[in-house]
């Protein structure tokens, strides 16, 4: 296994496979040098000697520049360097894309729900969605009925283990307490076993409908609409209470908006035209039980693969995000783009510094200078409040080799793979073109979830260094590894570990197949998630205001 690497020929850094002490001698490509400090694996060292304010590259382009004057074999920190990027402009050039070889999948097919407007879904929900926070408590009275009526209820293996502790507390054992194990219990998917074709109900409890401004209102309501739209949801019940923001024409308008012909069942019961809430609830848990008969006549067909629509997110970053899971991913949607399908990159703070390899990816100027638009927008929003994508990276980014957003930027964009990039998507604008698409949300990690689903997503992709439970209620979320240590770890949340790709054991190319064998099994039902079996279902829409 090789001890350091350098990601692009451009380079004047390389990165550590592994701790590296002080004191060890590096030879790379004629150059010799000593490790001046200790450098902990997926951190960097200098290749070359930089005077103050010269320029760091990595993965080729800008990620930062000097405070002071460094040295070869200097480990590269916070406090000597800073971070820096390339200006970036209007579409400059044309980059001819080489599709790769994907004859061995032309045709095949995932089983998937069809619906009538040409969407395939991997799941089939029914959603149970309140207007408003008001609404929260009512949502988790159905939400209880239901899923203990129906089985879908998460495993209660906790509960054993609270009923033990006080079975001992009322015997006075409290030395056994202090000395208790709880047994070991994976959790496990639950399959209801009265309507065989309906994966579950989802709630989408959430803070928002009212007390903020008219544009979080619509906001919130396009997000909604884009999960009732979504190939993977049969129908919904809306709970509204009458008087807030987030009205339900709203709503309706948006459904429109996506789709002129929207016929799904839209079930809604507001809480001040009610004789009461009993008489609410138990109309609408009637109403909707009675739409669930009719969705569960919806059965898993076989579909082609460009029917799948796949997010591109990561959370919990690290120093071999992007070289190991990240380009796997980006390779994976390579293939299914190539194959007719679709994929949506997000997180824009998370592209600053290589904005202009994307623009000159896009595929016509209408999109190239939309992103161009958009992202100087959200920096100067940022930087409105005394923020700015610069401080981007997080406690853990930085404590595993992602000192600067530049860096950690260039690793992420890693995840959109080498093909054209066909729309620039606005939040909660909804894909409609098959290819490589690019959606503005923030670098959190659920904000950015919710809003690729809510854009379409019917699998997403998530890679993790440090390890994130990040889950959604409708998509399934396939978690990443990018190194063998956390897939082992935290085998509770990895699905697959990409870091084979980190040992030399596979290459990214054979990782990215795998990864779409993988999305193929879960699409089809024949794979259930990490997330789904941890009931993981993170809802948190975005308000617009500086989040990075």
């Amino acid at each position: 296994m090789n001890t350091y690497l350098q990601i692009h020929p451009d380079d004047n850094v390389l990165v550590a496979l592994q701790d590296l002490p002080a004191g060890t001698p590096i030879q790379f490509n004629g150059t010799s040098l000593e490790l001046t400090k200790d450098v902990p694996a997926k951190h960097k060292f200098l290749l070359t000697d930089l005077k103050a304010d010269e320029a760091i590259t990595m993965y080729g382009v800008l990620v930062g520049k000097a405070n002071e004057p460094l040295h070869k074999g200097d480990l590269i920190t916070t406090g000597n360097i800073r971070h820096d990027t390339s200006a970036f402009h209007e579409k400059d050039d044309s980059i001819q894309w080489q599709a790769p070889d994907v004859s061995s999948w032309k045709n095949r097919t995932f089983n998937g729900y069809p619906r009538k407007d040409g969407q395939v879904g991997t799941r089939n929900y029914w959603l149970v969605i309140p207007m408003v926070f008001c609404e929260n408590r009512n949502v988790g009275v159905i939400k209880t009925a239901f899923e203990k009526g129906l089985g879908f209820a998460p495993p209660e293996m906790y509960n054993e283990q609270v009923n033990d502790l006080v079975n001992l507390y009322k015997n006075g054992n409290l030395d056994a307490i202090k000395t208790y194990e709880p047994a070991s219990v994976t959790a496990a998917a639950k399959k209801n076993n009265v309507f065989s074709n309906i994966d579950g109900i989802k709630f989408l409890i959430h803070e928002g409908g009212c007390g903020g401004t008219k544009q979080d209102a619509e906001a919130l309501c396009a997000l909604l609409a884009g999960y009732i739209h979504h190939s993977n949801v049969a129908g919904a019940t809306i709970l509204s209470l009458g008087c807030q923001h987030a009205q339900v024409s709203i709503l309706q308008t948006a459904l429109k908006k996506l789709n002129p012909s929207f016929d799904k069942p839209v079930l809604v019961f507001e809480q001040q035209k009610s004789k009461s809430e009993f008489d609410m609830l138990s109309t609408a848990i009637k109403e909707t039980f009675l739409a669930l008969v009719e969705a569960n006549k919806i059965e898993r067909q076989p579909a082609p693969l460009s029917k799948l629509v796949i997010g591109l997110e990561c959370g919990g970053s690290d120093g071999f995000s992007g070289i190991s899971a990240n380009p796997a991913v980006g390779h994976t949607s390579d293939l299914l783009v190539a194959l007719g399908g679709t994929s949506i990159l997000s997180e824009f703070p998370e592209l600053c510094g290589v904005e202009q390899e994307l623009i000159n990816r896009c595929v016509t100027e209408n999109a190239s200078d939309k992103f161009i638009r958009i992202m100087r927008a959200y920096e100067s929003q940022a930087e409105s409040v005394g923020s700015g994508f610069y401080q981007n990276p997080s406690p853990g980014n930085i404590k595993d080799g992602l000192i600067t957003d530049a860096i950690k930027s260039a690793g992420a964009a890693k995840k959109g793979g080498t093909s054209p990039v066909v729309d620039v998507l606005d939040y909660t604008e909804y894909v409609t073109k098959p290819g490589l698409n690019l959606l503005c949300t923030p670098g959190n990690d659920v904000e950015s979830t919710s809003a690729e689903v809510g854009s379409g997503a019917n699998v997403v992709l998530f890679t993790t260094g440090l390890g994130t439970p990040t889950g959604n209620p409708i998509a399934p979320v396939v978690k990443l590894a990018t190194n063998t240590k956390l897939a082992q770890r935290m085998p509770d949340i990895i699905d697959i570990n990409t870091g084979g790709i980190i040992s030399g054991e596979k290459s990214i190319a054979a990782m990215g197949e795998e990864i779409l064998e993988y999305v193929i099994k879960t699409a089809s039902g024949e794979a259930t998630t990490k997330a789904e079996q941890l009931h993981q279902d993170d809802f948190i829409p975005w308000k617009r205001g500086v989040s990075l």
